[in-house]
């Protein structure tokens, strides 16, 4: 339902609140939720990404920031109003801090809120140079020896890591170091990007060559810059390699590619690292005073340690490292894991011809794409969606306003549709063997994502293969690798040419082990999760991803990574964090990551 007497009820609930905030009565504000309501706030009045969950953890958060954020100006955007669905009122909302300007999303339920959301949006008097405040780009008028467009960019590219430090340093660049380059970029922030790879978008090119994207193209636009209309639903590795590629020349980012970082450590005294790396052969030594690991969190391999692998005869190799089926066909193929990309590069390697088998020591969750696309995007990102005016960064507000604590209880309703809408496929699965799942609680892949980043596989087409039996599945777990194949521990012997371990990646905290040392590694814990007490997703309950996006209890050390729509939306948190400490703007942290697990 739409009409003013809804957007005025919220407007009155905004005002109240308002006063009470502006009165520093922490308790009034509170009390003007429901009691089991949720408060998530991306940078606005926390320094950080903190969900609060009940009465007394918005209570607390407001006692310990509000003599700092001063948040004000709470009003319903005038261009959207307010709306009523099922007793609960949604609204979009505009509001200030001291130093910063905000949007938003509130719920109401029986005159009180239940879910709120405050996120940052701009810094006052460093906001992006767009609109109205665009560059002019030209330089009218006439003077003597000016430079050029041109011959700034190239005098900035020499000086930058050399005779002028970089104030962030970002370690990765595939499309969260590229997305957070953006961002940082607009903000006036000078960035360094460094990747090893010979150019961007390397890091799609070199994985086996039948990879795409399998989520749709209205959920995967970068900052700034959105695929054009005519852009595939599903775009095939090297044509987002070659975006990335582009759009780091076009976003005018320093990216500097042949570059590996060799050690980093932090120089407490002087308020910065100190980061070795190699560019192109040449050593040097830079020293931002910001470090963000952009690595992916599905960027460091894990390669199982089976006994007996150093005596395997024919080819074996992770699966991040799978060249493709051209040099395989009529081999004997053991695919070990049956997560993405296990059916991925099983199912290119059916279509040459190779002879596969997939070993699954645990059970997937598997989703038909068509399914996803329409029960679980469909609203939020879709072309219907865009036609029904949803932009980009409106569903992504949207999705982040859904609390944590809760989501799964939205999600499961829509994989119990799809479970009933393909019954057929899931049977026909089963019969051939395989094994599945729908997460511990029936929830399906986004929560799988949110809490373990694994364990299930989007259909595009090889599990038909797996049901037709032209690629065969055998349960169990590996005893030993043998000079011919690999021995189940049920004793069975699967023949192979070749042994793709499709084994899934580590902690992104890894990758700070390897660079900075355990220590480091340690201080900040373990990366990614909720704290859900599911399947590898250990308690307790933390309502955030953990040390994404956010402070960590190393001074100065960032994690920056996830999916395309994830690298999209929260690089712009990450980016007015970091653009705030370069300013020298007050940012205290409430409730810094506690660390509850190491890598």
């Amino acid at each position: 339902m739409l009409d003013a007497r809804v957007t005025d009820q919220v407007q009155q609930v905004l005002d109240d609140f308002g006063a009470a905030l502006a009165a520093a009565d922490a308790d009034r504000a509170a009390g003007m939720f429901v009691s089991d309501c949720y408060w998530r706030d991306l940078v606005a009045l926390t320094w950080n990404l903190r969900t609060m969950e009940g009465r007394d953890q918005v209570a607390d958060m407001l006692r310990h920031q509000l003599a700092s954020a001063q948040p004000s100006g709470w009003k319903v955007d005038p261009v959207e109003p307010a709306t009523e669905d099922g007793g609960i009122i949604t609204a979009w909302i505009h509001f200030e801090t001291a130093v910063g300007r905000g949007y938003g999303l509130i719920r109401l339920r029986d005159g009180q809120i239940w879910t709120l959301l405050t996120a940052l949006q701009e810094i006052k008097g460093h906001e992006e140079a767009k609109g109205f405040a665009r560059p002019l780009g030209a330089k009218h008028g006439a003077g003597k020896n000016r430079p050029s467009w041109l011959e700034e960019r190239e005098a900035e590219a020499a000086e930058l890591g050399y005779t002028r430090q970089p104030y962030v340093l970002v370690i990765g660049g595939g499309q969260g170091g590229i997305a957070l380059g953006a961002r940082l970029r607009q903000l006036g922030v000078p960035a360094i990007i460094i990747d090893k790879h010979e150019r961007p978008g390397d890091q799609w090119r070199k994985r086996y060559k039948s990879l795409c994207l399998h989520d749709p193209v209205w959920y995967d636009h970068l900052p700034y810059i959105k695929f054009p209309e005519n852009w595939p639903v599903f775009a095939p590795k090297d044509k987002i390699g070659d975006w990335l590629e582009m759009y780091a020349k076009v976003m005018e980012l320093n990216y500097w590619s042949k570059t590996e970082a060799k050690s980093a450590h932090y120089d407490e005294a002087a308020g910065e690292w100190v980061v070795e790396v190699n560019r192109d052969g040449r050593d040097v030594t830079l020293r931002p005073k910001q470090l963000v690991l952009a690595t992916g969190m599905s960027g460091k391999p894990r390669i199982p340690d089976f006994t007996g692998a150093d005596s395997f005869k024919g080819d074996q190799h992770h699966s991040s490292a799978h060249p493709g089926p051209d040099a395989y066909a009529g081999k004997k193929v053991v695919i070990i894991g049956a997560n993405n990309s296990a059916h991925d590069i099983a199912a290119a390697l059916w279509e040459h011809d190779a002879d596969v088998t997939m070993v699954q020591r645990s059970s997937t969750h598997i989703v038909r794409s068509n399914s996803l696309m329409e029960i679980g995007l469909g609203a939020l990102y879709s072309e219907k969606a865009v036609q029904d005016g949803m932009t980009t960064e409106r569903a992504d507000l949207v999705f982040a306003s859904l609390p944590y604590r809760i989501m799964h209880q939205w999600q499961i309703p829509l994989y119990d549709q799809m479970r009933e809408r393909d019954k057929d496929f899931y049977d026909g699965l089963e019969k051939a063997g395989f094994k599945l799942d729908w997460g511990d609680d029936g929830s399906g892949l986004f929560m799988k994502y949110l809490r373990r980043g694994s364990g299930y596989y989007i259909d595009v087409g090889a599990s038909q293969l797996i049901i037709d039996g032209d690629v065969k599945v055998v349960q169990g777990d590996v005893a030993r690798i043998l000079p011919e194949g690999v021995e189940l521990a049920s004793g069975q012997v699967l023949p192979a040419d070749l042994i793709v371990y499709a084994t899934g990646y580590g902690s992104m905290n890894g990758w700070a082990a390897d660079l900075m040392g355990q220590e480091i590694a340690d201080r900040v814990g373990k990366v990614w999760g909720l704290g859900s007490d599911t399947t590898k997703d250990p308690g307790p309950w933390e309502g955030e991803q953990r040390n994404m996006w956010k402070p960590t209890q190393q001074e100065a050390l960032w994690f920056h990574g996830g999916n395309l729509h994830q690298s999209r939306h929260y690089s712009l948190y990450l980016a007015l964090q970091l653009k705030a400490r370069m300013e020298g703007i007050d940012t205290p942290v409430y409730r810094l990551q506690e660390v509850h697990h190491l890598s």
